[in-house]
This record gives C-alpha cells, structure tokens and sequence, in this order.
C-alpha cells in the first residue's frame, strides 16, 4: 500500500503542501518579520511590496505574517482536535468491534445519541453556554467526531475480527489486547487514515465558518475565517486581503482530499482499475 501511495504524484504533492503547512504554523515565530498582531494605522491598506508582501490588513498588520499564524488555529488546533476523537473513537470502536454482545451494544446507542446531534448544533450550544472561541469548537469537533470514528473503526474491527489469523490467535491463547495490537491495529490503520484526512476538510471548513461568523477565534488571534469577516466589507476596494486567507483554505483543503482518494486507492487498487476500465471492451456496450 506505500508503494503504491508514493507512486501517486497527486498524493506527494498533497502530502508536501500539508508538511509544508504545519512546518510553517510551527516555525510562524521564526520566520515572519512582523508580530502578527501588531498595529500601524497610518501604514493601513498598503499595497504589496517588499516589506508587505501581500500588503497589510485595515489595522496596518502584516497580511502575510496573519496568514501564517493563522495555520496554528486553523490546521494545528483541527488536528489535536481530529487526534483526540480519533484516539477515543478507535479504542471505542475496537472495544466494541472485538467484544461485541453486551459491550457492543452499549456503545452503538451512545454513538447513537451523540450522532443524533449535528455537529453545528453542539457547537452552536457550547458557544451559546461557553462563549466564542476556539476551544470550544474544538471540544465541540471532540464531542460529535468521536461517535463517527468508532461506528466506522468498528465495522472493520468486527471484519478483521472473523479473519484465520485472528480465529487462530484466540485458539492458542493469544490475550486479546495482544491480538488486538498486533494482528487488528495494522490492519485498520489504513482505514483510519482514509477517515481521518477526509474528516480534516470538513472541521477546517467548520472551524473558519464559525470563525467568519465571529463565533471562532476571538479577535486579535489571526484565523483564516476572521481573516475573511475583516475582508468582506474592502473586498471590491482591496481584493488581496479576502485572496490569500481563501486561497489557503482551499489549498489545504484539496490536499486532504487528494490524500484521502489516494489512501482509498492505495488502500483497494480495483478502484482506480475500475475508472480506467473502457465500456467498451470485456463484452461491456457503453451507456
């Protein structure tokens, strides 16, 4: 499957633009010249130079050095969130896929209920309770993410589950945490991988909406949907502040998605064969 996966050109890139990505939400202090929430009013809406590569904002702060930072709430706070309920939905999942009876059943309704609730909802009430801000966002991704990961994680638990190898662990005595990490974690890692890199969109995507809604980051702290609330009303008059923030959030959001076609590929190569298959060939009459 690696081989594979690093023979796809598309999934390379998007791998490259991803580490690119978190190097650069790491490294933010290090290399931007400016303080990203420094102030300069008479230096506002300056066009692009060398000192201001992408100009500055209505505030006279660096476009560019805001962009940056902004990947640390944006992408760096979405993936502790994302490892958080990946890591309690998996054990859930697993618990519940290897167990099954009782256990399993217990679970499935808990998932149940808290998957009855839209994401946008629970964090709509955690804002309304908690106030705005990241962090609750965050524990609302945590809260209604979890019970998807484990429902999907468990199905294929209880698939690798009814394998030989697995069957003939148990015979001989095997312990079942034991057969769990070494004869079903590296099965399901694959899966886990494919769920979790298309999960990324859709949270990134949340997480700026909720934030060009004022309902996210809190100001002064730069974030790529603040970022584009604070464009919308120069958007005609000042374009290139409501470009860059846009155009990062699409970049990164194509890369996991490209990544997570390319694991799904990797993962059973009869889908990419089955999109080169021509109509009209194997006795096949074309639509």
């Amino acid at each position: 499957m690696i081989k594979r996966l690093l023979n796809n050109k598309l999934a390379m890139v998007a791998i490259v633009i991803i580490a690119l990505y978190i190097v650069l939400g790491i490294a933010a202090p290090i290399i931007t010249p400016y303080h990203p929430n420094s102030i300069n009013v008479s230096n506002k809406y300056a066009e692009m130079s060398l000192q201001h590569l992408l100009g500055t904002d209505h505030l006279g702060r660096d476009i560019l050095t805001r962009l940056i930072y902004a990947i640390r709430p944006s992408l760096l706070y979405v993936f502790g969130a994302l490892f958080a309920s990946v890591s309690i939905g998996a054990t859930m999942g697993f618990i519940s896929g290897y167990m099954k009876g009782y256990v399993d059943t217990v679970i499935m309704r808990l998932c149940d209920i808290m998957l009855a609730f839209p994401s946008y909802v629970v964090a709509l009430a955690l804002i309304a309770l908690l106030g705005a801000g990241a962090e609750n966002i965050m524990l609302a991704f945590i809260l209604t993410r979890w019970a998807w990961f484990c429902r999907v994680i468990r199905t294929s638990v209880m698939q690798y589950t009814a394998a030989d190898h697995v069957k003939f662990a148990k015979v001989i005595g095997m312990k079942d945490s034991s057969i769990i990490i070494k004869n079903i974690l590296p099965l399901t890692l694959a899966d886990i991988a494919i769920i979790a890199s298309s999960s990324m969109c859709s949270m990134i995507l949340q997480i700026s909406g909720f934030s060009f809604l004022g309902l996210g980051v809190k100001a002064p702290t730069a974030e790529w949907g603040m970022m584009l609330n604070e464009a919308r009303k120069v958007m005609f008059t000042h374009p290139e502040m409501m470009f860059a923030p846009a155009i990062a959030i699409v970049i990164i959001v194509m890369s996991f998605n490209f990544l997570s076609d390319a694991l799904q590929v990797a993962l059973d190569p009869r889908i990419e064969s089955k999109k080169n298959v021509n109509p009209t060939k194997k006795g096949v009459m074309p639509s």
